[in-house]
């Protein structure tokens, strides 16, 4: 029910953002209600999920040519609206579970890990 509730509220925040607005162009495919800041791309095949005694493990990758600045500003935007509490640019916290994103950038342009795992 939880994750409904996530996901709802997440294509509610998606239609209510303006075309002027950065909003997320798609979720990710191992954790879906997580969405992608504007300008990333999932990258094919990196996405793990799986279920511990302890919760739900998940791992993603994503990368686009947006600044890596940018991606944490929109996270910082987004994710308090999905009921992550911000503990910090890179910490997430969500019912029992912990969002980590950590940014690598190259000439390519930023890739972005997801890390999820239980408190």
């Amino acid at each position: 029910m939880a994750r409904f509730r996530h996901l709802l509220t997440a294509f509610a925040l998606i239609l209510l953002l303006g075309p002027g607005s950065a909003r997320a162009e798609a979720f990710l495919s191992a954790y879906e209600d997580l969405p992608l800041a504007p300008g990333l791309t999932e990258l094919a095949g990196s996405g793990v999920s799986f279920d511990s005694p302890s919760g739900r493990i998940v791992e993603a990758y994503a990368h686009g040519a947006a600044k890596a600045a940018d991606i944490l500003k929109f996270y910082a935007a987004t994710l308090p609206q999905l009921g992550w509490a911000r503990e910090g640019d890179r910490l997430y916290r969500r019912e029992a579970e912990v969002l980590r994103l950590e940014t690598t950038q190259d000439r390519a342009g930023v890739t972005l890990r997801f890390t999820i795992s239980p408190e």
